[in-house]
Formats: C-alpha cells, structure tokens, sequence
C-alpha cells in the first residue's frame, strides 16, 4: 500500500509572504482543477467535554481573511462540542495531487444574517432535509427517516410534493446555522520523494504571523 510522492517542486516559505489565504485559495482552486471531487470538503475536528477528539468531514463554503465557513445543524453532536469548547481545527486532504492544508484556532456561531443569506442558496430539497432531520438523533429506521422527510416535505408543499415555486421559500430552521473557524495555526503540507515531505506552519501571535518551516 506504499505510494511515492514528490509531484512538486519544494514549497518555498516566500510562497506565503501575504499570508495563509492566497495559497491555500490557489492550492484549493488548483485541487479542482485537477479532478478532485469537491476540493472544498474538509475534516472537521472537534472535542467532547472530556477531551476526546471527534472528527468528520464538512463542506467549506466560503474562505476570506477572517476565516473559513461552513454550514450545519447547531444542536448535532458537532454543535454541541463547538458550543461547549469555541474551538476546532479543519483539514483539507487533497491527497491525489499530494497536499493538504490544516487550519486551528476559534470556531463560533455566524450571525443570522450570514446564515440566512446561504440558507437561501441551497437547493429545496437540502433545505426541506434540514427540517426533517434532527442530526444526530438516533434513528428507529430507514423507514422513519422517509417519513420524516415526507413529512417535511408536505408541510412545504401542502401536497407531499416539494415545490419548485421560488414563492413558497423555505424558512431556515432555527437550529441550522453557519459558524466561523479563525485560524491561529495553518499548516500546508505537500508530498515529497523518500517521506522527506514539505512543512510550512503559519502562526498567529500578538496579531502578528509568523512562518516556519517545520521538519517532515
């Protein structure tokens, strides 16, 4: 199961003079680009009370200076551990072009605004799912699941039909929202011949960020 690596030229720490955002934009468009399917998915890690780590995987749907963003119900396992700690760490593994960028630091609620204003980009099926589904629930089976959503969906519709109609729109629920990673630590990793693999660590300290090359 051993594969070789060393796809790239050797990362340059002047590669992030201007900060973690424009590489990890252009590693991410390139990601695309070169046939990863959805290069925005990214390992969502977070901690339960006791310090045991929880990870799954998430889409990121938007990156700018402030952060990376992404979508979910607030009251599911993931919610309730960001709530309790404020913190998490998200990886990007894009591993059939050899790289991988990993972010750390606070993760807290966007405001309604922000989330309402995604909300209504999605298609209406995800939307009504939203409603018929409180994440992380168990669940008794596959039938209730459907009749959840059927339900959902007819109380949408009024027929059990999902509508089409842009003028019957889908309120956001209030337990579905979008939250904020500001990164402290972002870390882009690249693969080289012989395991001698590329490290480069962004840190932010006093407001200020600092960049080190960081042994394989």
């Amino acid at each position: 199961m051993r594969v070789g690596y060393g796809q790239h030229e050797r990362l340059d720490v002047a590669d992030l003079a201007d900060g973690w955002l424009p590489l990890f934009a252009a590693w991410l468009e390139e990601a695309g680009r070169r046939g990863v399917r959805e290069p925005n998915a990214m390992v969502l890690g977070t901690a339960t009370p006791e310090g045991r780590p929880s990870t799954r995987t998430v889409l990121c749907k938007g990156a700018d200076e402030r952060g990376v963003r992404f979508f979910t119900t607030t009251t599911s396992r993931k919610g309730s551990q960001l709530a309790a700690s404020g913190f998490a760490s998200v990886t990007f593994p894009w591993l059939t072009v050899e790289r991988q960028v990993h972010l750390e630091g606070p993760c807290h609620p966007l405001s309604r605004e922000e989330s309402l204003a995604y909300w209504r980009t999605r298609p209406r099926g995800s939307q009504v799912a939203a409603w018929a589904s409180e994440q992380s629930r168990p669940a008794a089976s596959v039938a209730e699941l459907e009749r959840l959503y059927a339900e959902a969906a007819e109380r949408f519709s009024g027929d059990g039909v999902v509508s089409v109609s842009a003028a019957d729109e889908v309120p956001m629920p209030d337990r579905w929202g979008g939250y904020l990673l500001t990164p402290e630590r972002v870390e882009f990793w690249q693969g080289g011949r012989d395991r001698f693999h590329d490290r480069v660590e962004c840190k932010l300290s006093d407001g200020e960020w600092s960049v080190t090359r960081l042994q394989p």
